[in-house]
């Protein structure tokens, strides 16, 4: 059976599909606001080598990876560069393709854009408001009441009083911010502007607008997978919000929503996450220019989903030499066997040795042998001891580094006993120093060594 890190729980968790032998999945695809580059393909990439595995295994998986082509960047960046907002996000989006392509990302079952689903999405707005969990400003604008859904913060494990605010900053907008009745409330439905396009907008019951940021996820997973399903996946940066917010809207609408959570770590450089406004991207194109594709996906896939890759100058010379041995082998087995159609050779599901599916199954999660440890009992001291330093550590990294750093501490405080919480560690605090703040890296470890060594 395959085990996946389920990030709400924190924990090692079956596979237990909703209908025996289909597995559902929906990925957070790509904003289509500018180019991608290598960190955007990073999800694409291990959720293919997860589906691959399942359909090898027998599954039947409906794989659906969203695309957003409306949001305020998209707006923003359309307007600044003098394009249409709907030209300026397909031409993107054939981008994206185009790199998912070159690196044999396989297509999902469905692609579904948001503008394709307003409908859905007004109705889904609308059975929110009904069931006492959203309310509309007066102006045009909906929001979402986090203090009407209980269990609001249950995905990231983080108490509501905690909070300042449950938007990405990307997304704030004063005008919609001035309707909250509480500044944490997140926007459902965003009131047209005199500034932006006609076009981007539509009829509602609330007076023409477009839909907010998290509220499109939620109506297509629905749309395609049901009331509930199997696997959400994305990147760790998108676990807070908007994963939370997802969340929230679904089970609001009375919907059991994702079984499992599964997220990825950045690609990061000299420390930082790869990202358009630190201008520190690597685009698929640059990339492909000296090594071939293979190696780029070689580099992405061979690294535990849940470490960050470091991308420095090394990085695809030894992913493209690592292939090239790999792939002379099987060139030198096929000159003294004889080369052999596939359909000759090719095992099904059935026929593939258990100790085989074990090891592989288990090594989706854990190519570094995590997993064994994640799932080992902690004694009640360890435990004791485990608890305290997440408590020490509880606001460090964003003390240290800002905002940005909440996504350091939720891999902290994921850490189920104290050999994964040791990994963990050095991996941030290297992170940190890598940031040219070693300063910061040293207050953090002091703050552990407090409590003994790990």
């Amino acid at each position: 059976m395959l085990h996946l890190y389920d990030s709400k729980s924190a924990r090692i968790q079956p596979l237990n599909p909703v209908t025996p032998g289909k597995v559902g999945i929906y990925l957070c695809g790509a904003t289509v606001q500018g180019s991608p580059h290598v960190g955007h393909l990073r999800a694409a990439v291990s959720f293919d080598t997860l589906i691959r595995w399942l359909r090898r295994s027998g599954y039947q998986v409906t794989y659906v990876r969203n695309v957003t082509d409306i949001d305020d960047k998209i707006l923003n960046k359309s307007a600044e560069a003098g394009w249409d907002w709907w030209a300026w996000a397909y031409r993107f989006e054939r981008e994206f393709t185009q790199a998912y392509e070159t690196l044999g990302v396989q297509a999902p079952t469905y692609e579904p854009r948001a503008t394709g689903h307003i409908p859905d999405q007004i109705d889904l707005v609308q059975r929110l408001i009904d069931a006492g969990h959203a309310y509309s400003d007066g102006r045009g604008n909906v929001y979402f009441d986090v203090h009407s859904q209980p269990d609001y913060g249950s995905l990231t494990r983080q108490r509501l009083v905690d909070m300042r605010t449950t938007e990405d900053d990307a997304q704030i907008d004063e005008a919609v911010e001035a309707g909250k009745r509480d500044p944490r409330d997140f926007a459902l439905w965003k009131a047209s502007k005199p500034s932006e396009p006609a076009t981007a907008s539509w009829d509602s019951p609330w007076g023409r607008g477009r839909p907010g940021w998290h509220l499109e996820c939620s109506a297509m997973s629905r749309r395609y997978l049901g009331d509930e399903f199997d696997i959400h996946g994305g990147g760790i940066d998108l676990r807070f919000p908007h994963h939370e917010n997802e969340q929230a809207q679904s089970h609001g609408a009375g919907w059991p929503f994702a079984r499992l959570w599964v997220h990825n770590a950045w690609v990061t450089t000299k420390g930082e996450k790869m990202s358009k406004s630190l201008g520190n991207v690597l685009s698929i194109g640059a990339l492909t220019e000296d090594y071939p594709a293979v190696a780029v996906r070689w580099a992405l896939s061979t690294v535990h989903h849940r470490s960050a890759i470091e991308w420095g100058p090394e990085t695809l010379p030894a992913a493209h030499a690592a292939w090239e041995k790999f792939s002379t082998f099987v060139a030198r087995a096929i000159e003294a066997a004889g080369e052999a159609p596939v359909s000759e050779i090719a095992l099904s599901p059935a026929d593939l040795p258990e100790a085989l599916k074990e090891l592989i199954s288990r090594d989706m999660i854990a190519l570094t042998g995590i997993a064994r440890h994640d799932a080992a009992p902690t004694d009640p001291q360890s435990e004791l001891k485990l608890q305290a330093i997440k408590r020490a550590l509880s606001g460090a990294f964003e003390a240290e580094l800002g905002p940005d750093a909440s996504v350091l501490e939720a891999r902290v405080q994921d850490c189920v006993n104290l050999h994964v919480l040791r990994h963990v560690l050095r991996e941030l605090i290297n992170l940190v120093g890598q940031r040219k703040n070693p300063a910061a890296a040293h207050r953090i470890a002091t703050r552990v060594r407090r409590h003994g060594p790990l």
